[in-house]
């Protein structure tokens, strides 16, 4: 949600088209995601990426009323994500770079929110990094073997 460093979103964008993962952005987006802003960028497999964007959270949940599975990552909670247990057709969360998940989203649904441990020497991990650790315990858990992700 509300995405503002443009390298993170690409680098999220490369890893939903190498897994197949749609992407939906919810503005304000902290950047432009134009044609001609992505092609100067040399976001070359942009084209690729299953893309949504979204005006707002309400947009998009009212769009997904048959979504049943949140998964919400936030440094705000204490329950590692390797416990969860994902579902082909879940959507995993993640917040801006500076913000994370709006609170009061965060506060609603609390009890699917989980965390990537990390020592207390650290503040966080890059969002596109974060993307890609959870996603990949996702599609560990959904696939047995390399040939059915392709």
């Amino acid at each position: 949600m509300h995405p503002q460093i443009p390298n993170n979103t690409g680098a999220i964008g490369r890893l939903c088209v190498n897994t197949g993962a749609s992407l939906h952005l919810i503005r304000p987006l902290g950047f432009d995601i134009g044609e001609k802003a992505v092609r100067r960028a040399g976001l070359d497999y942009w084209h690729k990426i299953d893309l949504h964007v979204w005006e707002d959270l309400e947009s998009f949940l009212a769009a997904h009323p048959d979504a049943k599975r949140y998964h919400l990552a936030t440094t705000k909670s204490d329950r590692p994500y390797f416990e969860r247990r994902f579902e082909a057709g879940d959507y995993l969360f993640f917040g801006s770079e500076t913000a994370g998940i709006p609170e009061d989203f965060l506060e609603t649904h609390f009890d699917v929110c989980m965390t990537i441990p990390m020592t207390k020497e650290g503040r966080s991990l890059n969002l596109a990094i974060s993307c890609g650790i959870i996603l990949y315990k996702a599609i560990e858990q959904n696939f047995t073997t390399y040939k059915e992700l392709m």
